[in-house]
């Protein structure tokens, strides 16, 4: 049987389960929530009648999102944020502050992806951008709130 400390037990509850485990486990599982709420998301919209037919710049016709294709789209994406969290977490004064100001920015700047993409219909569009507030809203504050635990 353990002993817990009223402290250690108040500081638990207050800084939660994931501010004590590594910035890149908590990267891995902050992307597999975004990735299945994401794709949760796309099925909804799917069902919904939105067409699932998206094309990149320069193609000539577009071309059909596979279920599964927005949770591995999250994935992909997320390793690259996973990898500026692990090195604010070492390097910057404001890792938090740092990494939202940062992700948010970038989230902005990749709706201009779907606002483009030719031969793909107006609803495809909305919910591609939607799709990446959606996992963004997932992941960023996970790990934002973990890099407010990095203590120098």
């Amino acid at each position: 049987m353990s002993v817990t400390t009223p402290q250690s037990q108040e500081q638990r509850t207050e800084s939660g389960l994931l501010s004590t485990r590594p910035v890149w486990l908590v990267g891995i599982l902050a992307t597999l929530a975004g990735a299945v709420v994401t794709e949760a998301f796309a099925l909804v919209a799917r069902a919904a009648g939105v067409p699932m037919e998206a094309a990149s710049p320069g193609a000539t016709e577009a071309a059909e999102i596979p279920v599964g294709g927005f949770f591995g789209g999250v994935l992909f994406w997320s390793v690259a944020g996973i990898v500026l969290a692990v090195v604010l977490a070492h390097w910057a004064k404001q890792p938090a502050r740092t990494f939202t100001v940062t992700t948010v920015a970038l989230t902005a700047l990749s709706l201009a992806g779907p606002a483009v993409a030719p031969h793909t219909a107006t609803s495809t569009q909305i919910v591609l951008a939607a799709s990446h507030v959606v996992a963004a809203a997932v992941v960023v504050p996970l790990l934002a709130r973990r890099l407010s635990h990095v203590r120098r």
